[in-house]
């Protein structure tokens, strides 16, 4: 109200510390590929304001100002920061991470009184000091942005500020030459996360005073979609909202350096108290300077297209970037600056919206070749499936060997015509994988032309109205498996039908007592994708409660292990009570850490001790137990939920052990809906024994069921993945998570602790399907060869979904899908490989010997 213009600085996603300061200090918003350094080094070395400054002093987070000091050319940046080990989550005070800067600004301007050498370099013109100020963010974490902690947080920072000020005005004598911004790198949802696309981490304070920026203006009335002007009673103040990366210019503006290399921000005339002519050659220097990255990249995408291919972007010609030029020059010359600067915003909107066409210039090619590898793929792996447990190519004749040597000479020829193509053109290697990776597999396709023939054959004498049904029916599953990830309770929907599963099919009557249990389970866990997302309201009560179920169900096993009488029956007793001793110290570990946080006493280190060891441990305890199906099973449950309970906050410590109890369920539904032509060779599934090769009834026929089965794994994989949130999103990051084990910030550990939780549901699935396989007597190969298909036709989806225009949140999220499908298959993998290990490994005890049933 009284100095200065302020208003909302607008950011993009990822909402993370690394690529806002890069949005702010660089003015371009970054490639997200940075995380895989952990926001930490430049993958790709950039310009920044700072580096085109004469001096620049930092204080703050190592993390933030090593990234600006490493890129700098010269010897001009002077970096302050505590030690990385202060970042603790559970510390007893995080607003020292603001005071310890505040403290040293003030000392280094009183040395500085004291030190010629200094003295005069903080006199020079074109200097910067930039003061990282982390405690609110690591507060916000700890405690969330509603605490008191948080609160005193912020008045510490702003009297800390109040004193800065001061400090400045005092040793440069009040001459009015130091400009002042403070916003904001991102913000906070009220649960204390960041990183997605949610207003309350995307809307940052600017506030900017000083030196060559305007005073406050009233105004009547001014209209805005939010209501931050009515809750800060500001209506009549002109409020100047700006986007994250025009700041940069506006920093090199105010003091007089060149506008960083690769900024992509528009200098914010509006609020600059300067001259009409300053605002006109500061907008033209701006507009030419992103122009330049245009002309450049139409440059580079000419060269690397044959001429005539290539199209240009007809909104911004040659002719029309020199007309615009020498307009807005010539309106400079006759005093309209007004129009001059108009003409500019104008230029650089064109400019811009360039940017954007020449690089997505090759999408319509790429996309129409990944398509084409989709299509070829997923009809590969269909006939392979077909091909071996179906007799199609029976009645069809055998064809000649002369027309296979025809098809490969075509697809060589096509592939080398490909090739020289994307040579001519200088296209990247990645190019050359999109365009031929879809020849072999369209090659591999119609080799198996009798398979083709076959099955069209088969099809045809297939009902209409039955082949027609089971279409629709697919489609349906395949929909709300897609829906699934914008709208979590369609798995509540499809839980629902599942329940319905038994009163459709015979089972119902032939296992009245499973159905029941099946019909229970699939309510009970179709209750968490309507409950809110995990970390914004913790519940520690809720997390002990689900230990002391644990515990429960281990009483039960342990009274039917004692009624036993073999010889395992001692060894089995000594790991059931490990076990339960583990789950125990679980209990007492999460309860005990989340007190001591609350009193500000840091992390315990025997918790910290306990809690490493009970992860460590819950690889090994399911390596030692029987090979018998429910006991190995039921050992991993419990190994894993004593690891789940100290990554819980709140009631997602429940799901892994519904989730499990429907796939105990499961396994028994599976066996029971076996057809009569197998039953002789059913077993007792309680008799059943995980061997490494499960696959020795790979012949078998495939039946609809399998297709079913299928289903039912990508369904209940979908359920692990958005049951209590969107696990992709780092919005569902909650570092309270992690506070069992650590509360020093440490990116990778943290990340890799949350990876585990996240994977521990999935593991529990692709156990469960194991047996589920082992127990139909279905080749493993077949079915995830199915699987592969339905996440395939998930990720074309996906593929067509993807935006480039709208919000930066519908942009993130569209990309973010087609990724997590499209990992799917590599993840399927993995998983299968860690279900496999789990199920069937067998560790040995004092060298005792492996016993087999017989």
């Amino acid at each position: 109200m009284h100095e200065g213009s302020w208003g909302i600085s607008h950011t993009r996603v990822p909402t993370e510390s690394r690529p806002g300061h890069v949005a702010l200090i660089a003015g371009f918003y970054e490639d997200v590929s940075a995380v895989a350094k952990g926001w930490k080094e430049n993958p790709v070395e950039f310009d920044s304001l700072i580096n085109e400054t004469r001096h620049t002093w930092c204080w703050g987070s190592p993390d933030i100002l090593a990234m600006f000091a490493k890129g700098a050319s010269g010897n001009h940046v002077f970096a302050h920061n505590y030690d990385a080990y202060s970042e603790d989550f559970g510390a007893q005070d995080a607003t020292k991470l603001d005071t310890w800067v505040f403290d040293n600004v003030k000392e280094f301007f009183h040395a500085a009184r004291n030190n010629q050498s200094l003295f005069s370099k903080l006199n020079e013109d074109k200097i910067v000091f930039f003061l990282h100020l982390l405690g609110i963010d690591t507060n916000g974490h700890a405690h969330r942005p509603s605490s008191r902690e948080y609160l005193n947080n912020i008045k510490i920072v702003d009297e800390g500020l109040k004193e800065i000020v001061s400090t400045l005005k005092d040793f440069y004598g009040n001459d009015g030459k130091t400009a002042f911004i403070f916003t904001a790198d991102h913000g906070m949802t009220d649960w204390g996360s960041h990183g997605a696309g949610h207003p309350l981490e995307t809307c940052t304070p600017f506030v900017t005073w000083g030196a060559g920026i305007k005073y406050p203006q009233k105004v009547l009335a001014q209209k805005f979609d939010d209501t931050y002007l009515q809750e800060w009673k500001l209506e009549n103040w002109k409020r100047q909202d700006v986007n994250q990366a025009d700041v940069a210019p506006l920093m090199a503006a105010l003091i007089g350096v060149p506008f960083p290399l690769n900024s992509v921000g528009t200098l914010p005339v509006d609020i600059l108290n300067s001259t009409d002519l300053f605002k006109a050659e500061s907008m033209f220097t701006n507009a030419v300077q992103i122009l330049e990255q245009f002309k450049v990249k139409m440059a580079l995408k000419k060269e690397a297209t044959l001429p005539f291919l290539f199209t240009p972007f007809n909104s911004l010609s040659d002719s029309k970037q020199i007309n615009i030029l020498r307009k807005a020059r010539s309106y400079i010359k006759q005093k309209k600056y007004d129009e001059a600067v108009s003409l500019c915003k104008e230029l650089i909107n064109l400019a811009l919206k360039g940017l954007s066409y020449y690089h997505t210039y090759d999408r319509f090619f790429l996309a129409f070749n990944v398509v084409l590898g989709f299509v070829g793929w997923t009809s590969y792996a269909s006939l392979l499936i077909i091909k071996s447990h179906c007799n199609l190519t029976r009645g069809v004749s055998k064809e000649v060997k002369k027309p296979s040597h025809l098809l490969s000479c075509s697809f060589i020829a096509v592939g080398v015509l490909l090739a020289l193509f994307l040579l001519i053109q200088a296209c990247p290697w990645t190019y050359y994988i999109y365009c031929l990776l879809p020849l072999p597999v369209w090659y591999a396709v119609l080799r198996e032309f009798p398979v083709i023939q076959g099955l069209v054959t088969l099809l045809l004498t297939f009902p209409p109205s039955h082949f027609v049904g089971y279409l629709l029916l697919f489609i349906l599953g395949v929909e709300v498996l897609v829906l699934s990830f914008f709208y979590r309770y369609m798995l509540t929907a499809g839980l629902i039908a599942f329940a319905g599963w038994p009163f459709i099919t015979p089972l119902w009557t032939r296992a009245k007592s499973t159905s029941l249990s099946w019909i229970f389970f699939c309510l009970l866990l179709a209750v968490f994708p309507l409950m809110p997302v995990v970390g914004r309201k913790p519940n520690i009560f809720l997390v002990v409660g689900a230990g002391l179920l644990v515990l429960l169900l281990s009483l039960f096993v342990v009274t039917s292990v004692l009624k036993r009488k073999d010889s395992l029956v001692s060894e089995e007793l000594v790991l059931h009570l490990l076990q339960m001793l583990s789950t125990v110290l679980s209990i007492c570990v999460v309860y005990g850490t989340h007190n001591s946080l609350l009193k500000k006493q840091g992390l315990p280190l025997i918790n910290q001790v306990v809690s490493w060891i009970i992860l460590a441990s819950s690889f090994v305890m399911p390596l030692l137990s029987p090979l018998i199906l429910f006991d190995r099973l039921f050992s991993i449950l419990v190994s894993s939920m004593s690891t789940y309970l100290l990554l819980s906050t709140g009631y997602e410590a429940l799901f892994p052990l519904v989730l499990s109890c429907l796939m105990f369920v499961w396994i028994h539904m599976e066996q029971e809906t076996l057809p009569q032509s197998v039953v002789f060779c059913k077993q007792k599934v309680s008799s059943i024994q995980f061997t490494y090769n499960t696959d020795i009834t790979q012949f078998r026929d495939l039946y609809l069921d399998d297709i079913r089965r299928a289903f039912f794994l990508v369904f209940f994989l979908m359920t692990a993945f958005f049951g209590t949130g969107n696990i992709a999103s780092i919005n569902s990051f909650d570092l309270a998570s992690v506070y069992c084990f650590l509360t020093v910030f440490s990116p990778y550990m943290m990340g890799a602790l949350m990876m585990w939780k996240i994977l521990i549901p999935f593991a529990l699935v692709m156990c469960a399907f194991e047996a589920v396989q082992l127990t139909t007597q279905l080749s493993s190969k077949s079915l995830f060869l199915m699987v592969i298909n339905i996440s395939d036709i998930m990720a074309l989806h996906f593929f067509f979904l993807i935006k480039d225009y709208g919000s930066w949140l519908d942009i993130g999220i569209s990309i973010s899908h087609y990724v997590i499908v499209m990992s799917m298959t590599i993840f399927l993998v993995f998983l299968n490989g860690l279900a496999q290990m789990l199920t069937t490994k067998k560790l040995k005890l004092c060298g005792r010997p492996k016993s087999h049933l017989t």
